[in-house]
């Protein structure tokens, strides 16, 4: 196996994973956008993603952020020999059964959900498929975060530049020679399915085959409080794709997914960072270097992605057209307002807490944030239209954060200003905010 290079660590390498990732979905929804597909498909290919995400985020993320804190404890933390413990076994086989029991469950609703989301078709479009998908993507999820465990930093580069890149020659190459989504649709689940058989090849080398209840019982009472805490808060973004297909035809609620996206280079290698940290303060006597590494890394983000999004801010208005086609301009109206989550990606208090599996204060403030989110989307999208469902998300991002940071310092006494860059963060935040009024009044 490869030995990690200079550049190259576990956060590096999971950041490249995260922002690789992105890169292979936006550039597929570009090749759809100049495609023979008509906005409608595109917009039931959106609504796929849709689904197979908004049934499955929160107990994947909460599964795998769980098994770090559980896997440091009970293997050490260089260690390269096979998990005698067989903790990847049995948290491989929690996350197929969480799976196959969510795909069942799709399959038994896609009546009920083609009439919530609006579709004008009796059932959810490519139904069997998305019910397989669901199936083998769920576990697979788990392939990196292996390498992560064992430090094995390269392999994580090696793996998604091979399988993404794989993805996106099977998911557009049959579109565009047939001009049918449901063959890129079939290639999606293809890769899916070689992708589970890799998971399989890696669960027999690092890990003990043995089911253990009593590990499954452990993860599970770890992860149940992330599970609902993640689902309260990330449900807010597929509650607002909901909303707006409710209220808009397929072809605005495309318009919303494309401009409902995140600057790569923000949320994917904050939330890379975060999960690559977590270890870092679960593991006894390294959680004061821990402080230091995070205040300092966030730092260096921050210097990198805020002019990044000040950048985008400046020239969406152009971009949007030339990228995907003149139709999608409304969409960089909605970028511009989700460019300004970074003010709340980039705080990291929820790593502390997740690596001393405190985990309740989390949910709580989840609670609170989907309760605001909801409240003002249902609010805004009447005065403001799709844009103010951004407006909403932006506000209770913020809101659940300074929950967080205010938790740890009044209960745990550590103040902000040991792990965030107090003067950078204020200091970026201004001129952004001032960037996005020019804006909106020079500009727009």
């Amino acid at each position: 196996m490869f030995k990690p290079g200079k550049y190259i660590n576990n956060i590096t390498g999971l950041q490249f994973f995260q922002l690789f990732r992105f890169g292979i979905l936006f550039l597929i929804s570009i090749i759809f956008s100049k495609s023979a597909l008509k906005q409608g498909e595109i917009g039931i290919y959106e609504t796929f993603l849709l689904i197979a995400g908004g049934v499955s985020f929160f107990w994947i993320s909460g599964i795998i952020q769980s098994l770090m804190p559980l896997f440091r404890n009970q293997v050490p933390a260089r260690s390269t020999s096979k998990d005698d413990t067989g903790i990847l076994f049995n948290s491989a086989l929690l996350m197929l059964s969480m799976s196959t029991m969510v795909g069942i469950f799709v399959f038994l609703v896609n009546d009920y959900l083609a009439g919530l989301l609006s579709l004008h078709t009796s059932s959810v479009p490519y139904i069997k498929i998305l019910v397989a998908y669901i199936i083998l993507s769920g576990p697979n999820n788990l392939i990196e975060y292996i390498f992560l465990l064992k430090n094995q930093s390269k392999n994580i580069v090696l793996f998604s530049t091979i399988s993404l890149t794989l993805q996106l020659l099977c998911v557009t190459m049959p579109v565009l020679l047939t001009n049918d989504l449901g063959y890129g649709l079939y290639g999606l689940l293809a890769v899916n399915a070689l992708k589970f058989l890799f998971l399989i090849y890696l669960i027999r080398r690092y890990s003990k085959i043995q089911v253990r209840f009593d590990l499954i019982k452990k993860h599970l009472h770890l992860a149940s409080p992330l599970i609902f805490s993640i689902f309260l808060s990330g449900s807010a973004s597929y509650f607002d794709g909901f909303l707006v297909s409710y209220h808009f035809d397929e072809a605005r609620f495309a318009i919303f997914r494309y401009g409902a996206r995140e600057l790569p280079f923000v949320v994917l290698l904050a939330n890379a960072f975060s999960n690559a940290m977590i270890p870092e303060f679960s593991t006894k006597g390294t959680q004061l270097a821990a402080f230091e590494s995070m205040r300092k890394k966030s730092k260096k983000l921050m210097t990198v992605l805020f002019p990044l999004s000040i950048l985008f801010l400046l020239t969406s208005k152009w971009l949007y057209p030339v990228v995907f086609n003149p139709d999608f301009l409304p969409s960089a109206a909605v970028f511009n307002v989700y460019l300004l989550l970074i003010l709340s990606r980039l705080l990291f208090p929820q790593t502390l807490l997740i690596g001393w599996q405190k985990t309740r204060a989390i949910m709580v403030s989840s609670l609170i944030e989907l309760t605001i989110n909801v409240g003002l989307s249902v609010w805004f999208i009447q005065t403001m239209g799709i844009v103010g469902v951004a407006y909403a998300t932006v506000i209770a991002y913020m809101v659940q954060k300074i929950i967080l940071i205010a938790y740890l310092w009044i209960r745990n006494e550590i103040h902000p200003a040991k792990y965030i860059p107090i003067s950078s963060w204020i200091g970026w935040s201004v001129i952004l905010m001032l960037v996005y009024a020019g804006v909106n009044i020079w500009i727009w």
